[in-house]
């Protein structure tokens, strides 16, 4: 299968992204990676979505952006499959204010969904690093959330780029969902906690925060990005 680009599609949205303005540093540039395997139904995946819509527009999220040295942070929100599949669905976005985090919340809401097979964890590092070198403005930090219900079977082995990334001065968190179903049935060889832990996050102060199913997914997001952003 041909391999779909997600810089070459997305080069054209890269160049002026939403609100970015390069003169102006953040706190965080922070990248959003979102699994969309065929394991996450079409129920699991509005959950999922409406997970990040509700935590970035919290107020207590917005406090914490405000807390901040700057006040302010960057985001980027990558949809990801098989290694053949990475999508930058909104690029890079500053995020201040309340208006801020609500148009980013509408812009996610009208956004298509693709659903595509199998699960490399190891191509969302490689393509959310690749975001976060073209983001148009520096960020005191660099963080790569990961957000997925099933482990890396699909592409290079998942340490060999987390590697990458943290000695690329990145920080990978996890946020592992118990799927009642993870990879269509046939359960994986190791606890997906666990495989986050030893396999995916990465750097100083990495984390991972457990979402025990689709329906507390919001939650865990929520108290995760304000650990990333505090």
């Amino acid at each position: 299968m041909r391999r779909r680009s997600l810089i070459g599609g997305a080069a054209a949205a890269l160049a002026l992204p939403r609100g970015a303005r390069a003169e102006e540093p953040v706190d965080v540039l922070l990248v959003l990676a979102v699994d969309v395997s065929r394991s996450i139904d079409e129920d699991e995946a509005r959950l999922q979505r409406q997970g990040y819509r509700d935590a970035l527009t919290d107020p207590r999220v917005l406090a914490a952006i405000r807390g901040g040295m700057l006040g302010a942070i960057a985001v980027a929100y990558v949809e990801w499959a098989g290694i053949e599949y990475q999508r930058l669905v909104i690029p890079w976005t500053r995020i201040e204010t309340a208006a801020d985090a609500l148009r980013w919340s509408e812009t996610l809401a009208e956004a298509p969904r693709v659903s595509l097979s199998w699960t490399s964890i190891s191509g969302a590092i490689r393509a959310s690093r690749q975001v976060l070198g073209q983001a148009p403005m520096e960020g005191m930090r660099k963080v790569i959330d990961v957000s997925g219900d099933g482990v890396n079977n699909s592409g290079p082995p998942v340490e060999f780029e987390r590697d990458e990334a943290v000695a690329a001065g990145i920080v990978i968190n996890g946020l592992p969902i118990i799927n009642d179903r993870p990879g269509f049935g046939r359960g994986p060889r190791i606890p997906l906690d666990e495989h986050f832990r030893d396999s995916v996050i990465g750097g100083p102060g990495a984390f991972l925060i457990v979402a025990e199913d689709f329906h507390s997914f919001g939650d865990a997001v929520r108290r995760k990005i304000i650990r990333e952003i505090a």
